[in-house]
């Protein structure tokens, strides 16, 4: 009897040790399931944990530290206008936190100023409460993950979560089935996005390159639209429909076209320039001299020969000067001239 009563007391001993270390690593896991979350100033100050908080994804408790909104007030009021602007949103986001009725916010009294700066102080609160530190502060997100505390990081987030593929990069797919209109094709990624590529209908069923040219989230999910790098079917209609063996019309080159105008110009120069035929020049019709006395012909003797030399007519023709045409009477003076 003594031997069995030891067996039983031993049993309900095991049984009672084993239900105390279940209910220790129950209270443990579920105490990491919700860690208290202290929430920095640059995160506040961003703005984008309000999106994160309506989605539902924050089941923990926020507490922002007293230290923290202090932090902020002191920006609001002795900073520059760009960062006075920035607290003062900070400030509201704190408000507009509250208000939300699935998120739970705490202001955690842990003083108005801290001596060793915000930064410590969060990580002195995480450590003390075993809770995680949500910021985007890059300098505090490595200290934090030195001192193995945890983080959430919205900048990580929002690279996790943005498309694979950008507008403008080239992948080759797979086309396996229509889209809604007949000209489309659909193929899918890796991570099963769905890709609508434009006027690629004829390559169904063929590995094909393509570029991205848009991207649409929707709550159903991720979409891409593409279209075929080589050209699609609109592409190869146009060809179809140009003539195979069209005549190439040589256009003059531009440099062509100068040395013609170049020489049009030369050619109307040199005809300017050209002597014309000498035409007789429009000679006035003088009145013949009369007859002159002895008396007179001796009185002359003093006159200078240039002016019985003939004079000299500008014609029309071209600006050029032709002499004028002798008469009988400039052959008579002349010979007067030589007896005197």
């Amino acid at each position: 009897m003594e031997i069995l009563i030891i067996c039983v007391l031993l049993a309900i001993a095991a049984e009672t040790s084993y239900l105390v270390v279940a209910q220790n690593i129950k209270f443990k896991h579920s105490k990491k399931q919700h860690l208290p979350i202290f929430v920095d100033t640059s995160v506040l100050i961003d703005g984008r944990i309000i999106s994160i908080a309506e989605s539902g994804f924050i089941t923990s408790t926020l507490f922002i530290p007293r230290t923290v909104v202090g932090e902020l007030q002191f920006l609001a009021d002795n900073a520059d206008t760009e960062k006075r602007t920035r607290a003062r949103h900070g400030l509201d986001i704190v408000k507009e936190l509250q208000a939300m009725p699935n998120v739970k916010v705490e202001i955690f009294n842990d003083g108005t100023k801290a001596e060793e700066g915000v930064d410590n102080q969060l990580l002195k609160l995480a450590k003390e409460y075993n809770g995680a530190i949500c910021t985007i502060d890059y300098n505090l997100n490595k200290v934090a993950q030195v001192e193995n505390i945890p983080v959430l990081n919205v900048n990580e987030l929002a690279k996790t979560l943005r498309m694979a593929y950008l507008p403008g990069e080239k992948i080759k797919l797979e086309l396996t089935q229509k889209g809604n209109d007949q000209h489309q094709a659909v193929g899918h990624l890796d991570d099963g996005t769905m890709v609508v590529v434009e006027h690629a209908s004829s390559s169904i069923g063929k590995i094909v390159e393509i570029e991205f040219i848009r991207g649409l989230q929707t709550a159903a999910g991720k979409m891409m639209f593409a279209r075929i790098v080589g050209g699609g079917d609109r592409d190869q209609a146009k060809k179809a429909t140009q003539p195979k063996h069209a005549p190439k019309i040589q256009l003059p080159r531009q440099k062509t076209v100068r040395a013609e105008r170049t020489k049009q110009l030369r050619s109307v120069e040199q005809s300017q320039e050209a002597p014309v035929a000498p035409t007789e020049p429009e000679v006035q019709s003088q009145p013949s001299r009369p007859a002159r006395p002895q008396q007179d012909r001796r009185k002359q003797t003093n006159v200078p020969a240039q002016q019985a030399q003939p004079t000299q007519v500008k014609p029309k023709n071209n600006g050029r000067q032709f002499n004028r045409r002798r008469t009988p009477e400039d052959s008579l003076f002349d010979l007067l001239d030589k007896q005197e």
